[in-house]
């Protein structure tokens, strides 16, 4: 588990556009980031 202050470990995420996007090229284009998960989207509660 992360906790406050600890680097984010490597992934890949999906783009609108169909491709893919790692931390690291995005951190590089980036001086800061945001990601937000929003996982309620479509559950139905």
């Amino acid at each position: 588990m992360l906790k406050i202050g600890d680097k984010a470990p490597e992934f890949k995420l999906p783009t609108t556009g169909g491709s893919e996007l790692t931390l690291a090229e995005a951190l590089q284009k980036h001086k800061a980031l945001v990601f937000l998960f929003y996982v309620l989207d479509f559950t139905g509660g």
